[in-house]
């Protein structure tokens, strides 16, 4: 993971083609090692997550080119490498576990390492599905919740609506938890812990923490994507 950073590292402050032309093998280096490492992952999460089972990195990781058409931002490349798993693959619209390293960049608040899970862009009807199931849960959700806490994870309070949604009572049950606009458990991970031994081991622990809230968003999604089967997924 050290090659991994210091390429990225040095990307962040050379975000030209030519510098990337020059540091072509550098790249294929890193990227083929961050493809093993979510191979790896992929095979530790599946081991208590069946749902991604199989699921090979070229379907959870992306590439390193930036979408230069909607933004004025023109640097050409991304300054991280991400994977995500989730059921399906990263374009099947299910939630899942999403590691992320890179440099820390004041100016870009979704740079540096850190680990997310759930979903970052649910739609109005999943939304309005997953809060529907978290006010007749009783106390699921927040065990759910706490689980997550054990492993470091939070939401993001900056996620959360100041207005109770449409359709809900601030006399509700978990009436705090349904003003979410952005139902993503978020982990902070510094560098030194990047660089210690059983990286892979460790990362899948600690989504293994985070399952149960997984299992809540991906159950509304189902819901959403599939009405007319019992489970969804």
């Amino acid at each position: 993971m050290k090659e991994i950073m210091e390429f990225l590292t040095d990307l962040s402050q050379h975000n030209d083609r030519e510098w990337f032309a020059d540091n072509r093998a550098r790249y294929e280096t890193a990227r083929e090692s961050f493809q093993a490492f979510t191979e790896s992952l992929i095979r530790s999460i599946s081991s208590y997550d069946s749902s991604v089972a199989g699921l090979e990195a070229k379907s959870c990781t992306y590439r390193i080119h930036r979408d230069l058409r909607f933004t004025t931002d023109k640097r050409p490349y991304k300054i991280h490498m991400g994977c995500y798993i989730c059921p399906g693959g990263k374009k099947s619209g299910y939630s899942g576990y999403y590691f992320q390293v890179g440099p820390r960049v004041e100016s870009l608040p979704d740079s540096g390492n850190f680990l997310a899970v759930g979903d970052y862009c649910c739609s109005p009807a999943v939304l309005k599905v997953l809060r529907e199931d978290i006010e007749s849960c009783g106390d699921a959700f927040p065990q759910a919740l706490a689980e997550a806490h054990k492993a470091g994870f939070y939401l993001e309070p900056s996620f959360a609506t100041k207005r109770m949604p449409k359709g809900f009572s601030e006399n509700t049950p978990n009436a705090s938890l349904l003003r979410y606009k952005v139902y993503c458990l978020m982990r902070q991970i510094p560098d030194e812990e990047l660089f210690m031994p059983r990286l892979v081991e460790r990362v899948a622990e600690q989504c293994r923490h985070a399952m149960p809230f997984l299992d809540f968003v991906n159950r509304a999604i189902a819901f959403v994507q599939h009405p007319d089967t019992e489970n969804g997924m």
